[in-house]
């Protein structure tokens, strides 16, 4: 069999071990020694191989060893040191912008009370309920004349029982409420049927727009008491006309901007 030839060595520079030896006539590059740097930031020296010290390391160790001597010596101990000054307090006064401080409620869920809330001006209380319910009767025991729908149809037509101009004798009604609210009148009584949430909310919205709280009687009389009643006046409702406007009656709730809900009921038998 052939032998195979030994190859030479690799002597290209790619491999690094060509170009990179320091020439004979050329001192070795010096390398700093860190000796004022503290002990704590002082990085570790790197791993050295195994072997054998020589005259010139042992002199090198001897020397490092006097010169951290002679900065423990130069370093001053604990005890002698200057205390460490205190950070100043936080003074908001003296911080730029404003500090505000603020305390959460005990029930989140609920919002706190308005402290800016005002007294409400006075009161506007409607009346609502059928024809006989005892409106009229109510507002005689408490000596109190209030803007009643009646009242204007006798002034205007010279007729109580006119039906044919509701919307004129409805509209001036409300022109009188505005003037008594203007000449800020603490209590403002409307005689009305009132029967819907919507006959109720352009009153409940003329007396907020002028600060004042809306207040409700309701006449929670059953039908057939109102219509024995009507049957025993001289100004009688046909019984048709009252079946349908109780249809209509929807009792207030608090929804619609009441402050305050009355119930007036009849007296049982016993």
């Amino acid at each position: 069999m052939r032998r195979r030839s030994k190859r030479a060595p690799n002597l290209s520079e790619s491999t690094g071990k060509i170009g990179q030896e320091i020439p004979a006539n050329q001192p070795a590059p010096l390398v700093p020694s860190y000796l004022d740097q503290p002990p704590m930031t002082r990085q570790a020296p790197p791993p050295q191989e195994n072997r054998r010290s020589s005259p010139d390391d042992r002199r090198e160790g001897r020397s490092e060893s006097r010169a951290d001597s002679r900065n423990q010596e130069q370093r001053p101990s604990s005890a002698s040191r200057a205390p460490r000054p205190q950070m100043p307090e936080y003074n908001p006064s003296t911080a730029a912008g404003k500090l505000e401080l603020e305390t959460q409620p005990e029930m989140p869920s609920v919002p706190p009370p308005d402290p800016q809330a005002q007294a409400p001006k006075g009161y506007v209380v409607l009346t609502i309920g059928l024809p006989g319910s005892g409106k009229t009767t109510w507002f005689r025991r408490r000596g109190v004349t209030p803007l009643s729908s009646d009242l204007l149809r006798n002034i205007l037509f010279d007729d109580v029982e006119e039906q044919r101009y509701q919307g004129l004798v409805f509209s001036t009604l409300r022109s009188l409420l505005r003037a008594r609210l203007i000449a800020k009148m603490p209590w403002n009584y409307v005689d009305a049927t009132n029967l819907s949430a919507h006959e109720r909310r352009q009153w409940i919205k003329m007396a907020k727009s002028f600060g004042y709280d809306v207040q409700a009687v309701f006449f929670d009389v059953p039908l057939e008491v109102c219509l024995e009643r009507n049957r025993s006046r001289d100004r009688m409702v046909a019984e048709e006309v009252m079946r349908k406007m109780a249809e209509k009656l929807k009792p207030p709730v608090f929804e619609e901007g009441f402050s305050k809900i009355t119930v007036v009921r009849v007296k049982s038998a016993g």
